[in-house]
């Protein structure tokens, strides 16, 4: 029987090995917290070392607790485990403490994780979301502007991180508007661009790169993400200005429900509120550049080398040759000019071809620049050409910096098929083929008597010319049409966020069974209560902060959606706030994620009819 199932199914898949610790942001001096260390796969016994936990009086732990699961999808099988080591604290004191990493081998290599701040704050001042928060939840839901008020001022932030204040004209700097968030959230909606007067701005911004992490600032621990990150290179001296970006922050409070109802929501309804935020206005000094540039200098700023490639020293007249520089480093490379090359006046220099390799980051633009000139001697003799000259600025040694090539010698030799000037088209760029049958483009002219022929009737107001010009009015008139529609359904936002809505929802949901492979039970519910509200918030055209059950349940019954339809998803969404607080997992996060997917699914089919 094992050999059968070997057979039919292929190995386990293997998974890559995650140590993580989770814990509150935000503590209270007296109050005891969970910290849990989780691994994804078996440990080595008995190798587990927990931090030293200073600041912290220990009230239990370690319990360790193991899961595993099996999953069969088209005949491939995918084993998940899981071990988990948690730990009940106490904390002794107000103040930002840091639990260290805790180790773990796993297969006799071994894994760490990173620290965790902590903020431990002291309620008897009365701050601290969390006792906001706590305060809320024993006095009931109360008014909309009550649960404004569970959020701090300094819960919410959006700042803009500069690398530096001070750079030279053309020098690179680096700008990340960020996140600071102590509560959770729904959706972050833009108010307005990023504006980046005076200067040349690459867009680094990855979505697919989420990455969250914890930061202490001001004394406080915020969990922070990467929203919008630019790579700036300042185009004008004096003191720019980098202008406040303004966002809507959608955060959610959880509050005791004064009416306890133990099928919508065990005595607790999560509250969506919107929240402005904007970054702070950054100011950077830009210097110029020291006087006394080079004649060879052209504008490049930052680190380079000069390759370059000469060629042969002997060759033919009106024959055709090339020379090539190849320019590295870092810095503004997408600035960089062709270094000029000066050639005797017997020689002909044809446009010169450029070929890049560039690639952008937040310490700058590296690759290179190739630039090949291509050129014809057209008369014999020995010429001497003064060497390829190119100047930058190096920042670092605040300094111009000059690369030459080595001097050329060329020996031009009698053409060999004894030809005499060729006419040379001047213009576009040519390559070394092309060169070499300049003295081929022209014929001679054609002796001996004219002889007439009668010739075609012209296509000029012929039967074909008509019937081609009304094929080209007839598919105007086609596109016309098509472009007014397209058009007409653009205007129309509602319709557009409609119909993109079960395309938006699918995508997180996609995200969502990742969080669910890694284990990540609060980033799967989070993402999952993404994907239903954004869902219905798209469809129905309501913003995200006026959702509630009532009105989501109203405007499906609107839609012939069923009744039972409506209850389930419902259902499905406290199901998901419950897991998302709850210390216990209560639910299967496979079972939600089926339920999610086939609810919306019917909804869209019910909707459609």
């Amino acid at each position: 029987m094992t050999l059968f199932v070997w057979a039919v199914f292929p190995a386990f898949a293997d998974e890559e090995v995650t140590f993580e610790a989770n814990s509150p942001l935000t503590v209270a001096v007296g109050g005891a917290f969970r910290v849990e260390f989780s691994l994804n796969a078996k440990p080595d016994g008995g190798t587990f070392q927990a931090p030293s936990f200073e600041g912290f009086d220990v009230l239990a732990g370690p319990a360790e607790s193991t899961g595993s699961s099996i999953q069969i999808i088209n005949g491939s099988m995918t084993k998940s485990v899981s071990h988990t080591y948690t730990y009940v604290l106490l904390p002794q004191a107000a103040g930002t403490v840091t639990i260290g990493s805790a180790e773990v081998k796993v297969d006799g290599k071994t894994y760490r994780t990173q620290q965790l701040p902590i903020e431990v704050v002291d309620e008897g001042d009365g701050g601290g979301s969390q006792q906001r928060q706590q305060q809320q939840q024993g006095s009931g839901a109360g008014s909309r502007d009550d649960v404004q008020n569970q959020i701090g001022k300094d819960d919410i932030l959006l700042r803009a991180e500069v690398s530096r204040t001070s750079v030279y004209k053309n020098e690179p700097l680096h700008v990340a508007f960020k996140l600071y968030t102590r509560v959770p959230y729904v959706n972050v909606v833009p108010e307005s661009a990023p504006s980046f007067n005076g200067f040349w701005s690459q867009d680094l911004t990855d979505p697919n790169a989420e990455q969250v992490s914890r930061e202490t600032y001001n004394g406080k621990v915020y969990e922070t993400r990467v929203l919008i990150d630019y790579l700036l290179y300042p185009q004008q001296v004096g003191t720019l200005t980098i202008d406040p970006l303004q966002m809507t922050v959608v955060a959610q409070v959880v509050i005791q429900s004064r009416n306890a109802d133990p099928f919508f929501g065990m005595g607790r309804e999560v509250l969506n509120v919107p929240r402005k935020v904007k970054s702070q206005r950054v100011s950077v000094t830009v210097k110029p550049l020291p006087a006394g540039a080079p004649a060879s200098f052209n504008g490049a700023v930052g680190s380079f080398t000069m390759e370059t490639e000469l060629p042969s020293e002997r060759f033919a007249a009106n024959s055709g040759a090339s020379l090539t520089a190849k320019i590295s480093g870092r810095g503004n490379l997408t600035f960089v000019q062709a270094p000029k090359l000066q050639l005797p006046a017997s020689f002909e220099l044809y446009n010169v071809k450029t070929t890049e390799s560039i690639n952008a980051s937040a310490t700058g633009i590296s690759g290179y620049r190739q630039f090949e000139y291509p050129f014809i001697a057209r008369a014999e003799g020995t010429y001497e050409v003064d060497p390829l000259e190119f100047t930058y600025f190096d920042p670092q040694r605040m300094e111009y910096v000059t690369l030459k090539s080595k001097a050329m010698t060329f020996e031009i030799e009698p053409d060999a098929r004894g030809g005499g000037d060729a006419v040379v088209m001047q213009g576009r760029g040519v390559s070394k083929e092309d060169v070499r049958q300049l003295g081929q483009d022209i014929r001679f002219i054609k002796l001996g008597a004219a002889q007439l022929r009668t010739v075609a009737v012209p296509f000029l107001f012929s039967p074909a010319y008509w019937i081609v010009l009304a094929g080209i009015l007839l598919l105007f008139a086609l596109v016309y049409v098509a472009l007014r529609r397209q058009i007409r359904a653009s205007q129309n936002v509602a319709l557009v966020r409609g119909k993109r809505a079960n395309k938006v929802a699918v995508q997180r949901f996609r995200m969502a069974k990742r969080y669910m492979e890694e284990q990540n039970r609060h980033a799967f519910y989070e993402e999952m209560l993404r994907a239903l509200w954004g869902y219905m918030s798209d469809k129905f055209n309501i913003p995200m902060a006026n959702l509630t059950k009532e009105n989501v349940r109203e405007e499906l019954h609107k839609r012939g959606v069923s009744t039972e339809d409506s209850q389930r998803f419902t259902d499905i969404i406290t199901r998901c706030d419950e897991a998302q607080y709850s210390p216990v997992e209560s639910t299967r996060m496979s079972d939600v994620y089926t339920e999610g997917v086939n609810l919306i699914s019917q909804i869209e089919s019910a909707i459609k009819r």
